[in-house]
């Protein structure tokens, strides 16, 4: 079956703009279009009539009369095409089904144990696409594609996982997501890294505010970033997920594992850095409550972490706020770097505790070099732990209206 691309199915330059123009509002008269659009009278009706007419845009009423007649309100057609969303993480993968109005039709996950090959989690992906599209009587061709947010290192334009840390199960080196997916299904496959979708899905939440310089940064295992200027994902030579991490912020610092640069920030900012903070502190005798989880110092984990405090064990406080501060040091050396208007913070390090965001964006605006003349705004996000795979299905959507 030959599946027509994201990018063809809108084929006019008139009509991708008007289309992106309505997407962006859930209603919005002819007037406002008028307006936005620069078009003339008759070039603007000749086009949403025939958008109409494709099945793109519906008549979604009139609006309040203004003086004259009462304007015919426009909307986009949610059933003229359906996206899939695909989170592929290290602790759990989810994936999404989702009309063009971004409504949840349906979602499943797995969790990413050691049993998780590439191999297996992609075979129930497909099965799982098959029964989701059965289930709300879908055809394949109705299907613009499906967004993947992954782990990177990546190469998104052959659509590979190349080195990823920390998965449980093997065989996650150089797997061609793309090809295997869309050998399996037959509509189109994008592959990006999972901030960069975090990033497209946070923007796409907050579209009524129109940020254009945004910073997103998610706090985990490991640190994950992605940076949106002028409205467009920002991409370098090679994959930039990682480079925040690698960031040196003590120049004769440890090394984190056997990988990343000595002193990176993700050394001291990260679970695994934390976890090994308290593992060490505890050898050496500290004294916690983390002692009464009946567990040896070595196995202490991030969920006995994140026990500690919130009861407020003073060894597990120092070693969170100590992580706040170094991650703070490193997001002020960004914003005097990148200046965004907006930083989005996420991840389950961010989220532990509000303390933590507090300490960590206070840090970042005292050494902020042109504080206060620059203001930036913090933000853990609309969407969370959703951003990820929302995004991925709205990259797909967004096709719609380039090129």
């Amino acid at each position: 079956m030959q599946h027509i691309a994201i990018g063809e199915r809108i084929n006019s330059r008139k009509h991708k703009e008007i289309y992106e123009l309505i997407r962006r509002h859930p209603l919005i008269s002819k007037i406002d279009l008028l307006e936005q659009s620069q078009m003339t009278g008759s070039t603007l009706t000749r086009t949403l009539e025939e958008l109409v007419g494709q099945g793109w845009l519906l008549e979604a009423g009139l609006g309040e009369s203004t003086g004259g007649r009462r304007p015919i309100l426009y909307q986009i057609n949610p059933t003229a095409g359906y996206v899939f969303g695909l989170d592929i993480s290290r602790m759990m993968s989810k994936l999404i089904l989702c009309d063009l109005h971004m409504n949840r039709l349906d979602s499943s996950s797995w969790l990413m144990d050691a049993t998780m090959t590439p191999a297996k989690l992609l075979d129930e992906i497909a099965v799982t696409v098959s029964s989701m599209l059965n289930k709300h009587a879908i055809a394949f061709d109705s299907v613009l594609g499906m967004g993947i947010g992954a782990v990177g290192p990546l190469d998104r334009l052959s659509g590979t996982i190349l080195e990823p840390l920390y998965f449980q199960a093997s065989g996650w080196r150089d797997v061609n997501v793309m090809v295997y997916l869309q050998e399996k299904l037959g509509f189109p496959i994008q592959l990006d890294n999972g901030a960069n979708m975090a990033i497209i899905g946070e923007s796409w939440s907050d579209r009524n505010r129109d940020y254009q310089h945004l910073l997103y940064v998610h706090l985990g295992v490991g640190i994950r970033s992605s940076m949106m200027s002028n409205g467009k994902v920002v991409y370098g030579a090679v994959d930039m997920e990682g480079s925040i991490g690698q960031m040196i912020i003590q120049t004769d610092g440890p090394r984190l594992g056997d990988h990343g640069n000595y002193g990176a920030l993700e050394t001291f900012a990260s679970i695994h850095a934390i976890e090994q903070q308290a593992q060490s502190r505890l050898k050496q005798g500290r004294e916690s409550s983390l002692r009464s989880q009946e567990v040896s110092p070595e196995n202490i984990n991030f969920t006995h972490l994140v026990q500690a405090l919130q009861i407020q064990d003073p060894l597990t406080v120092e070693i969170f706020s100590q992580a706040a501060t170094y991650f703070g040091i490193g997001l002020s050396n960004l914003l005097n770097i990148l200046h965004p208007e907006k930083v989005i913070l996420g991840g389950s390090l961010i989220n532990c505790h509000p303390s933590f965001f507090h300490m960590a964006t206070r840090v970042a605006i005292r050494n902020t070099y042109h504080y206060p003349t620059y203001q930036v705004v913090f933000s853990q996000g609309h969407l969370g732990e959703e951003a990820l795979v929302t995004g991925a299905a709205i990259s797909v959507i967004n096709q719609l209206t380039e090129g």
